[in-house]
């Protein structure tokens, strides 16, 4: 399988460039990215466990799913189209936010990502993709916000960013 090319960005989100996905995080180069929370009207979040055998973040707990666009896609494309590949459903989503983040893993590679947040609504079951996700489950915003103080070494990077700084985008989007 060819290794997919990541959109390299400047900090005002505009393409300069594109590299293979293992480089970019190899070396730390800025790139586009995103992360897709879908809700159920109970105002729960959708949370996936990152397969076993990824290689960086393996059997973490995140969002619903994340990753990155590809040329020509826009967020909304790409955050759809993954949401299928790792989740097995559709949702409308609509693009909240976006920042900037920089975490080193142990394994020497680099997360650089201008992340595009998005949120969609979903009532049912995954049907999830096991080699993508290892599990998931529903979880209301506060208990995610309490789960995350009491055991924050069992989430992503870019999931506690996101709790931490912008959860009140989250909550401003109740159905």
């Amino acid at each position: 399988m060819i290794e997919e090319n990541v959109i390299l960005v400047n900090q005002d989100d505009e393409q300069i460039g594109l590299m293979p996905k293992l480089e970019a995080h190899e070396k730390a180069v800025l790139h586009r990215a995103f992360s897709v929370f879908i809700l159920n009207d109970k105002n729960e979040i959708m949370l996936q466990q990152r397969a076993h055998h990824k290689y960086h973040s393996p059997l973490l707990w995140t969002n619903t799913c994340c990753s990155h666009q590809r040329e020509g896609e826009t967020n909304v494309e790409a955050g759809s189209r993954r949401l299928f590949e790792e989740m097995g459903f559709k949702a409308d989503l609509k693009e909240l936010f976006h920042f900037i983040y920089k975490a080193p893993f142990d394994n020497g590679l680099t997360e650089h990502e201008l992340d595009h947040v998005m949120i969609g609504y979903y009532n049912n079951d995954p049907a999830i993709n096991p080699e993508e996700v290892e599990d998931w489950k529903w979880m209301k915003i506060e208990d995610v916000k309490a789960d995350i103080e009491k055991n924050p070494e069992i989430y992503t990077v870019w999931f506690k960013i996101i709790f931490d700084e912008f959860d009140h985008y989250l909550e401003d989007h109740k159905l």
